[in-house]
């Protein structure tokens, strides 16, 4: 049986190859296209079903739920994919990918707080792989995943956790997710080589557990990051035309989605942007092309965007631009959840969750919670001239972008990835087995 390694390594670009020599020895490589926006969400849908966002329906790392005027980020259901993933097909691993909850991954795991009545909230992982993860390891480190100490701890843990997972359950797809890249290349405007040979390493411990078990690996990104100089406040431009609403209250200002007459869903380079009333989106439109920062205002079916999810209009930044998505014009008035690390909260992305204020605050804070007393982590600074890299749009240059490595001839696209993978697994694998097996199975 033909087994297959695929490794996600993101921000890796063909320019930053050089710099990581184990991943390089995987095969050729080549630079290949991202949907737009080219964000992690969207760019592993299309992935994981060779299908444009327009179909697979992921059409940012969040989006209006327009039956609940609710704005959502970050969520992890598989059945939020609208249509068939290819390791449907396959005895399979997932380790750390997205839509990783209600899988048919056979093993795997997934970063899952778990969230108390009283606001409370304890790190931990979902783990289905059978090979008890965090007794073996100890505990994932969550503060190495998202936030201000955000890095190498993280994907080095996934990266054993896989290793060990591939040694002893032998599946015949594995799924690796390497996170590393997209924390200083956010935080900083030059691509420091040493983050690179600090994920390469990481990256080794996979490829030598795949050696061990006849596993071929493949290496995929899913952007490159490039330097930003230039926060757009896109939502404070609505709100200054009277659009957008928000509620006032003990807690700061909320916005009302279902009260604002247009409101943005900013996700780094892109903005969706929901307008209430259709005689309303040719101004809404004009006003947003007219706003530094902004490059092109599109209707969504240019990008094969036009999905129900979708706004009625996307923003696309400026290559040294992307969007806040701020919508208070005062931060006296900014909502408490805006100074802490809250990626569920947020009506946007927040790339300021990985700049802390000040560590003599965070530890106070974190003396409270050893307490036992009820504490906010308000870290987090509402300076958005701290970020200087982003991703969304398509670079400029290939070498920037995103890449793919392997053998064979090597999909253009993303959208193509599923017939290499099937191609890849064909030859020795004979009639295929469903995988499709229940949780209880899994475990049994």
């Amino acid at each position: 049986m033909t087994k297959l390694c695929i490794l996600n390594v993101v921000g890796l670009t063909p320019k930053l190859l050089r710099h990581a020599p184990n991943l390089a020895a995987m095969g050729n490589h080549r630079a290949w296209t991202s949907p737009v926006p080219a964000v992690t969400c969207t760019s592993q849908a299309t992935m994981l079903t060779g299908l444009a966002p327009r179909d697979h329906g992921i059409v940012g790392n969040g989006w209006l739920y327009r039956d609940t005027q609710e704005i959502r980020f970050w969520q992890q259901a598989r059945t939020l994919v609208q249509g068939d993933v290819f390791y449907d097909r396959y005895e399979t691993a997932k380790m750390f990918w997205w839509f990783n909850q209600s899988t048919t991954a056979q093993y795997g795991a997934t970063p899952k707080p778990h969230y108390g009545c009283d606001g409370s909230k304890v790190f931990d992982i979902l783990d289905w792989s059978g090979c008890n993860l965090t007794e073996k390891l100890g505990p994932f480190p969550f503060f190495g995943f998202w936030g201000p100490a955000a890095g190498i701890a993280s994907s080095d843990w996934i990266a054993k956790a896989t290793a060990l997972v591939m040694r002893e359950k032998q599946p015949q797809l594995t799924l690796c997710y390497l996170p590393h890249l997209d924390y200083d290349f956010q935080r900083l405007p030059d691509h420091d080589p040493a983050r690179v040979a600090e994920v390469d390493a990481a990256a080794a411990k996979v490829i030598e557990a795949a050696g061990e078990i006849g596993a071929q690996v493949i290496v995929v990104s899913e952007y490159g990051l490039v330097p930003v100089d230039t926060p757009v406040g896109i939502n404070q431009v609505l709100r200054r035309n009277d659009w957008l609403k928000v509620r006032r209250g003990p807690f700061g200002e909320i916005m009302l989605p279902g009260e604002s007459d247009a409101f943005a869903v900013a996700d780094h380079q892109l903005a969706h942007v929901y307008v209430r009333r259709p005689e309303l989106i040719p101004i809404v439109r004009k006003t947003l092309e007219e706003t530094p920062g902004i490059a092109s205002v599109v209707s969504p079916g240019d990008l094969q965007l036009d999905h129900p999810r979708s706004g009625e209009l996307i923003a696309l930044a400026e290559p040294n631009a992307w969007f806040t998505y701020y919508y208070w014009l005062d931060d006296a008035n900014a909502p408490d959840f805006a100074r802490t690390v809250d990626i569920h909260r947020k009506p946007g992305y927040d790339p300021c969750e990985l700049f802390m204020t000040s560590k003599l605050r965070a530890a106070a804070r974190l003396a409270q919670k050893k307490a036992g007393l009820r504490y906010k982590m308000d870290v987090i600074p509402l300076d958005p001239t701290l970020v200087r890299g982003s991703h969304g749009v398509l670079p400029a240059n290939h070498s920037d972008g995103p890449l793919v490595i392997g053998p064979g001839e090597l999909p253009e696209t993303m959208q193509g990835f599923p017939r290499y993978v099937e191609q890849l697994l064909a030859p020795r694998s004979g009639s295929r087995q469903d995988f499709r097996l229940s949780r209880n199975e899994r475990n049994s």
